[in-house]
């Protein structure tokens, strides 16, 4: 019986799985995952969050078919002092955060750590300004300190 693709039997199990591991190398995510090249590019170096500074404020166009300007502001990271485009959410979010605030960031939720929805190139949202929720002070339960 010539021809077979994989090699089967009781003492087979070895190079099946050698033969696996080779193959895995091709598969984009396992190569990835496995060499550590999502935390080298990663501003947030693998941190699920991360402090910054608020550089400025700038208005992102939505993309087709959505006809938006949306709020994002400008933030460089604390801990590696690299830029990043971070969303403002919420109504009148960005009346609230002020240059020069201290901002906590997250990922904004886009798939693989992507950007998410209509707005292109922003794949992180602001949570906190100068230590208080973004979310309370645009509720009205608390007041945004002053720096």
């Amino acid at each position: 019986m010539t021809g077979k693709k994989s090699p089967n039997g009781l003492f087979a199990a070895r190079k099946l799985r050698r033969k696996r591991l080779k193959f895995r190398w091709s598969e984009r995510e396992f190569k990835i995952r496995m060499l550590g090249l999502k935390k080298k590019y990663d501003p947030l170096e693998g941190a699920p969050m991360a402090r910054g500074i608020v550089l400025e404020k700038v208005g992102v166009e939505a993309r087709q078919p959505n006809s938006a300007v949306r709020k994002c502001v400008r933030v460089q990271l604390i801990k590696n002092g690299r830029i990043v485009t971070a969303f403002v959410p919420g109504d009148g979010g960005l009346l609230v955060v002020d240059e020069h605030d201290e901002v906590l960031i997250e990922g904004i939720g886009g798939p693989r750590g992507r950007s998410m929805g209509d707005i292109p190139g922003v794949r992180y949202r602001v949570v906190t300004v100068n230590g208080v929720s973004l979310r309370a002070i645009l509720e009205g339960r608390k007041q945004k300190p002053q720096r």
